[in-house]
């Protein structure tokens, strides 16, 4: 592309009108994306579906222009770089996390939906047992799962709780800011990559000298970053992030397999050390056709200390199972067990997301034969006091 350079004055901002026009559709039909393409009509991700947003084709010259017109300035980061990230507010109560690109028929965009409420742990009916890694002083804390599974969501009312109900000193390095907190009981610094910090290893080294209580690092993209975010939970720093795996066990094989054979000895003794916890997420269908979290947590204690130090993984999801009373800890199964229980999914969706299908039907049968049972006795109690008011009036 021969000219980057964008005069803003020159733009009529008529492609912007019309995204407008479809994110505040977006929004009333409840959806999380809405997806522009070059060469294609306009698509929303409603419910975790694709669905249309109207028939209207945009052609590569839209394309172009609703690009210059939503980065102005900065539309040459974008030749330059290929891809570029960036916030763009719709109005008071909604704001998006953008991601703009090229693709072979043109420039593309995905504008996920950040809602201006910050969540809570009700609101997103997270394990309480998550309000104990908020009240920890230092250590280190991780949010997992597939992209588009609420791990930013979790993290905002980790930190929201915090701001809550504890005085401390937060730095979020993210790329981009999505969920914007104003100061409580806490000072909250935010930082987002390219338009105040470079990256997300350098900025967690400055971090460290800006006298903070706790750090929450966007993802952890490499190993520059998780040594940082590990020595930074080690000198006394509460440090909550992302990794893009499915469960506890595989975040811990993630992190150790960044290292080299000789360092991977160390890093397994200090992550046994600092790790606190971590909350693995997949999303599910409800019953009443929205999307909620099935959470797997894993808690900290001895036993998972030696298992990390020691490189048992495969024991580490037993483990989590079997720390369920003691420490509030809960398997994905654990989970869709009890979400299935209290009526939110169908049998079926609870398998279909299962890690161990055959074990997870077993309990959910036997869950429905004990209800079925229960019925039947308490049927059968009632028949037996009706007869034995017959039995009284006839005497």
């Amino acid at each position: 592309m021969s000219n980057t350079k964008v005069n803003v004055s020159e733009l009529t901002f008529e492609m912007t009108k019309k995204l407008r026009v479809y994110l505040a559709k977006l929004v009333k039909m409840g959806g999380s994306d809405l997806h522009i393409k070059s060469g294609a009509s306009v698509r929303g991700r409603v419910d975790g579906e694709i669905v249309s947003m109207g028939a209207h084709v945009l052609t590569h010259e839209e394309g172009i222009t609703l690009a210059k017109e939503l980065l102005r300035t900065r539309f040459n980061e974008l030749v330059e770089k290929k891809s570029i990230d960036f916030t763009y507010k719709l109005n008071e109560m909604y704001r998006f996390r953008v991601n703009l690109f090229f693709q072979v028929d043109g420039v593309s965009a995905v504008f996920r939906t950040i809602p201006s409420t910050l969540p809570t742990f009700e609101s997103l009916m997270l394990p309480r047992v998550i309000e104990r890694f908020c009240n920890f002083s230092r250590g280190l804390v991780l949010v997992t799962g597939p992209t588009g599974s609420g791990k930013t969501t979790t993290l905002a009312s980790m930190i929201n709780y915090i701001n809550q109900h504890r005085k401390k000193h937060i730095i979020t390095i993210e790329d981009p800011v999505e969920y914007v907190y104003k100061d409580d009981h806490c000072i909250i610094n935010q930082r987002a990559i390219g338009q105040d910090a470079l990256n997300f290893a350098d900025s967690l080294r400055a971090a460290l000298r800006e006298d903070p209580d706790v750090i929450l690092v966007g993802e952890m993209r490499d190993l520059e970053t998780i040594e940082t975010a590990i020595h930074a939970a080690e000198t006394g720093h509460l440090v909550l992030s992302t990794l893009h795996t499915v469960d506890a066990k595989e975040t811990i094989n993630r992190i150790i397999g960044m290292f080299q054979g000789s360092d991977q000895k160390r890093i397994k003794m200090s992550l046994s050390s600092v790790l606190q916890g971590v909350i693995s997420q997949r999303l599910v269908r409800t019953k009443t056709g929205g999307r909620m979290a099935a959470i797997e947590v894993m808690v900290k204690n001895a036993r998972i200390e030696n298992l990390i130090l020691e490189g048992r993984d495969s024991e580490i999801p037993d483990a989590i199972k079997e720390g369920k009373e003691a420490y509030k800890s809960q398997t994905f199964d654990q989970a869709l067990l009890e979400m299935y229980a209290k009526g939110y999914i169908s049998f079926q969706e609870a398998l279909n997301n299962a890690t161990v299908p055959n074990d997870l039907k077993m309990q959910l049968d036997y869950h429905d034969a004990s209800i079925k049972k229960q019925q039947n006795k308490e049927g059968a109690d009632g028949e037996e006091d009706v007869d034995k008011d017959i039995l009284k009036l006839k005497l």
